[in-house]
């Protein structure tokens, strides 16, 4: 894959992840507020409590997600882009196309996860 490709598959993934946390921010910062006024049933701040947790969980994951976009882009600006980090082996075009974060081969990636190394 062409540098400029990855670039730009890469930025489109930052954009994306960026605009999503920033809308989860905004949304966690206002149910928080919204939690310490509230005077309503039991029940309803427990709802509430479990959305707040789900949003945590998936600002969690967008921050994660964030990171690995930080490592592609030290990966296109070393030329290590498109191999494995493990094994050195061309990530095939197609799998950057799809998923433009993958640091391993589609079998390592597998191996990977199954090992609980997510």
């Amino acid at each position: 894959m062409n540098e400029a490709h990855a670039r730009d598959n890469v930025a489109r993934e930052r954009a994306r992840i960026e605009a999503s946390l920033a809308g989860l921010d905004g949304d966690i910062r206002a149910a928080g507020s919204l939690r310490g006024q509230q005077t309503g049933e039991l029940e309803e701040g427990a709802s509430g409590l479990e959305t707040e947790s789900v949003d945590l969980a998936v600002a969690a994951s967008l921050r994660a997600e964030l990171a690995a976009v930080g490592r592609a882009e030290e990966r296109i600006t070393d030329g290590s882009y498109g191999r494995s980090v493990q094994s050195g082996l061309s990530i095939p075009d197609e799998r950057l196309d799809v998923e433009p974060l993958a640091e391993r081969t589609v079998e390592e990636q597998r191996l990977h996860e199954a090992a609980g190394l997510l």
